[in-house]
């Protein structure tokens, strides 16, 4: 069995993938505004700078920037995902074991940017997801990603 260890480097550029618990649901979309209030209250709290991302139904990617001497990033997903659920009605929220109410998949995937071609990938990846998933032809027409930015890395749209 492989042996997974995270990668903490202080300033590094890092992408991210985070599920809902059920990856049938449409609760990121259906909630974006609860979303993004979340990713404003990490942002202010706790800096970095958000280089690409992409809200789909059940998933979403990013690709963050880290500041100079910080590598917490595992706190900033921990409180962007738990101030999410705090603001989602309780009906929305799925009851897991020992009742806990579970919206999100408790692991995420993580992966540390090696240089501009890794970073150039990453960001393509994340902006055509929607196209990949089938939601979209285009990234254009996805409303709920940062392809809106000027050059296509500005602020999500919507």
């Amino acid at each position: 069995m492989a042996d997974y260890r995270r990668v903490f480097v202080p300033g590094a550029t890092y992408f991210f993938t985070l599920n809902l618990a059920d990856r049938r649901s449409d609760l990121l979309i259906r909630h974006i505004g609860a979303l993004r209030e979340s990713w404003r209250d990490v942002s202010r709290a706790w800096p970095l700078e958000t280089l690409a991302a992409v809200v789909l139904p059940d998933h979403l990617h990013l690709v963050l920037a880290l500041p100079e001497g910080d590598s917490n990033y595992p706190a900033r997903l921990r409180l962007f995902k738990s101030g999410f659920t705090r603001r989602l009605p309780e009906a929305e929220k799925s009851t897991g074991r020992k009742g806990e109410r579970r919206v999100w998949q408790r692991r995420y995937w993580e992966h540390m940017i090696r240089d501009e071609t890794d970073l150039a990938a990453h960001i393509d990846y994340v902006h055509f997801n929607p196209v990949k998933h089938g939601h979209v032809t285009s990234p254009d027409q996805w409303p709920f990603s940062t392809w809106h930015r000027k050059g296509g890395y500005g602020v999500t749209a919507g």
